[in-house]
């Protein structure tokens, strides 16, 4: 491979070009300048920096080749048309049947943003504010190459909905039942929109299937984690498969909104887009979010958490100092060539291994709780399953009568709390009350128009006793709100250091972490305490272990229990709630267990039609062109090479105890062209040849760089750089 187009004096063989992408891929903290100093090494040579700049050279020009080859490729199969690789990304979402269950979601995905791998934009200070030191005009070379990828967004594409943020999400359209509107934020621009001005790029945003194929990729551009990058995510995944999409989302809840109130909010509701909340992050929300949009209580989902984006983040995350520096085009090379490469070695061939892991999981769920379930629920005096149904039914109808304070309750609490100010300061300040007399006592006037009160009320009244309660209840619950807040970020944190869970154990290990390092969380607790035991009647009391408790199960807003005493309702006691979520894992286990069967089939199936295709199509090429049908060969080795591990692991799920679907093909429901069902018919592209190999002119006026010229070039370098670190 050539490392110049004219008069080219170096070259690298495409072996060795191969081996350090294929290396690269599986370690992406292998640069260009330690591969070239190790293959100096290895030669005995000198390494001079002029090697690691050809050696680049060289490696992108053999990225455009294969991606020039690639193309050809799929051409000649018929498998160029728009979204291909998309609506292809997964054997077992995509590859439909035509006697197969309808489920209940077509696909299940997840998106998230990460914002490890930015790219620090090179720019000059600003000479006008040496105070601040803020970035000034950018100082990178323009240049003329362009990656274009199907995985990437284009950035025109997502900037249609920046508008589509800036929406109110108290529109009309907005569900009921969101009670974490306004709650999250994943990043508050205004706090770090100078700390963004040094970035190009802020990282990424990707939506991947719940097996761990890549869909999408856009770039987050000077921003944090705006709405418009899952809107345009959004679009895109509805335009490509339609309806009964399942997408999950740390914040999903107020996407949910956010989404509804958008340009595409009615063809997502006529589609049946569903907008979920993953499992981890799902802990974190209200109650009464939880019950409408948590993973163990939507019909359909199964056992999947929607938590795919932080084991596809906890790999991609090794590519964060590598692309910290560098160009655009070589940033979004590596990304695509990334995750190009994980989906097809990684992720395609873990695919059998993630079916049986869930069939297994799934059906010890089933076996446990046939043993536990009745017992628990001859405990309690239920014989019907139906019961826990209405008890979710009655848990959500108690938790959304929370959500909103009555309005005449509210005005009365004003109205109260004007009136106590006033007598307060006419005993103690006389003149202050005085000043401000005639503003309190045309907003008293004014709330007792709204409120009918013909008689100011007076300290020994019933209704001032009454409403003073209301007021406390209000501190109560505010009180309530900032332990909930500081226990559940303190819970993040040790999740960061790989010390969250859900056992018993580790609960109390935390427990007692909570205790010694969170002095923040013991102020909110005593708080809380002495209101709570100065409510009328005193109010439950917490401890370290039961705020953990709390935190896990997320039952704060059962402590809430203002107007109604909840403490009665046979589902708010530990054993029914355990019960009911029991019975709820089995639901999803039983519906995980459908899904399986559909993809287990829909895998094996796959992997039949698709060898036999690329076989056939190999064949039909031999004779008319030998060099594409060698690169067939090479296409149908890259996943063919895991299908005898494929058929090993799917014989071994339909040996499970309980196995209810059969591994037997069936029959694919596409048979376009280009499908690995329909009939092969490989052409060669009529364009393939028409490219002319230039030849070397020894009359180019252009001469061939000499060792001289490049150990200069090499000290004049060293030179700029050392004058920029200074």
């Amino acid at each position: 491979m050539p490392c110049s187009p004219i008069s080219p004096v170096v070259g690298i063989t495409l072996e060795t070009l191969e081996f350090y992408r294929v290396a690269h891929l599986r370690s992406p903290h292998l640069s260009i300048q330690a591969f070239v100093k190790t293959m100096s090494d290895l030669r005995g040579v000198e390494f001079h920096r002029h090697l690691s700049r050809q050696f680049s050279i060289a490696f992108d020009l053999y990225h455009q080749i294969r991606r020039t080859v690639a193309s050809v490729l799929m051409t000649s199969l018929q498998r160029d048309s728009p979204d291909w690789r998309l609506k292809h990304a997964c054997p077992a979402c995509t590859y439909l049947l035509t006697d197969e269950d309808q489920l209940r979601f077509k696909m299940l995905y997840a998106m998230d943003g990460n914002d490890s791998l930015k790219r620090v934009i090179r720019c000059s200070l600003n000479d006008d504010d040496d105070n601040n030191n803020t970035p000034g005009t950018s100082s990178e070379l323009p240049t003329g190459q362009l990656f274009v990828s199907d995985r990437y967004l284009a950035r025109d594409f997502i900037d249609q909905f920046s508008q589509d943020a800036s929406r109110n999400s108290g529109q009309e359209n907005a569900p009921e039942e969101n009670s974490c509107e306004g709650r999250w934020k994943n990043m508050d621009d205004s706090k770090t929109q100078k700390a963004w001005g040094i970035y190009d790029k802020t990282g990424i945003f990707v939506a991947v299937c719940r097996h761990g194929f890549c869909l999408v990729i856009t770039d987050m551009v000077q921003s944090g984690e705006l709405a418009k990058y899952p809107l345009a995510v959004v679009s895109k995944l509805l335009d490509a498969f339609g309806d009964n999409l399942g997408g999950g989302y740390d914040i999903g809840c107020q996407f949910n909104t956010t989404l509804n109130n958008s340009s595409i909010g009615a063809l997502a509701r006529s589609l049946h887009h569903t907008c979920l909340v993953g499992a981890f992050h799902g802990h974190a929300h209200r109650r009464l979010c939880q019950l409408f949009s948590l993973t163990t209580y939507i019909k359909g989902l199964g056992i999947e958490d929607l938590e795919t984006c932080e084991c596809t983040f906890s790999k991609s995350n090794s590519l964060a100092s590598p692309l910290c520096y560098t160009s655009i085009f070589h940033r979004k090379q590596a990304i695509d060539s990334y995750f190009e490469h994980n989906d097809d070695l990684e992720v395609f061939s873990n695919l059998s291994n993630f079916l049986y892991g869930n069939y297994k999981q799934a059906l010890d769920i089933l076996t446990n709780g046939n043993d536990v379930l009745p017992n628990a629920m001859r405990d309690l005096g239920v014989t019907d399953v139906g019961v826990f149904e209405s008890w979710l039914e009655e848990e959500k109808a108690y938790l959304k009568g929370l959500t909103r304070e009555p309005e005449e309750e509210t005005l009365q609490m004003e109205y109260w709390q004007r009136l106590v100010t006033n007598t307060c300061k006419t005993e103690s300040t006389r003149r202050h009350v005085l000043e401000d007399y005639e503003r309190n006592l045309k907003l008293v006037q004014a709330l007792e128009c709204k409120l009918d009160i013909i008689t100011r009320w007076v300290p020994d009244d019933g209704e001032w006793q009454r409403v003073g309660r209301l007021v406390a209840n209000r501190k109560y619950q505010r009180a309530l709100d900032r332990l909930e807040g500081l226990v559940v970020a303190r819970i993040f944190e040790l999740a960061k250091m790989n010390k969250a869970g859900t056992g018993y154990k580790l609960r109390k290990h935390i427990a007692k972490a909570l205790q010694t390092r969170s002095a923040a969380i013991r102020s909110a607790l005593n708080t809380y305490n002495n209101i709570a035991s100065a409510m009328f009647p005193p109010r439950q009391i917490l401890k370290w272990d039961e705020v953990v408790e709390y935190a896990f199960l997320a039952d704060f807003d059962l402590l809430r229990n203002a107007r109604v005493d909840v403490s009665q309702t046979p589902w708010s006691s530990p054993s029914a709630r355990s019960a009911m979520d029991l019975h709820f894992k089995m639901c999803r286990a039983q519906e995980e267990i459908s899904r399986l069967n559909v993809e287990v089939r829909r895998l094996v199936t796959y992997i039949r039609d698709e060898d036999i295709y690329l076989q056939v199509c190999e064949d039909q090429l031999k004779a008319t062109s030998p060099a594409l049908a060698h690169q067939v060969a090479i296409h149908r080795n890259i996943r063919g090479r895991f299908n005898s591990r494929h058929l090993k692991c799917l014989h071994d799920i339909s040996k499970l105890p309980g196995f209810s679907g059969t591994v037997v093909p069936g029959v694919s429901a596409r048979t376009g062209p280009g499908e690995s069902a329909s009939a092969p018919n490989a052409r060669t592209p009529a364009n393939m040849f028409t490219g002319r190999i230039p030849a070397h002119n020894p009359s180019s006026p252009v001469g061939a760089d000499t060792q001289e010229d490049l150990d200069e070039e090499e000290v004049t370098e060293e030179l700029i750089d050392n004058v920029e670190l200074e």
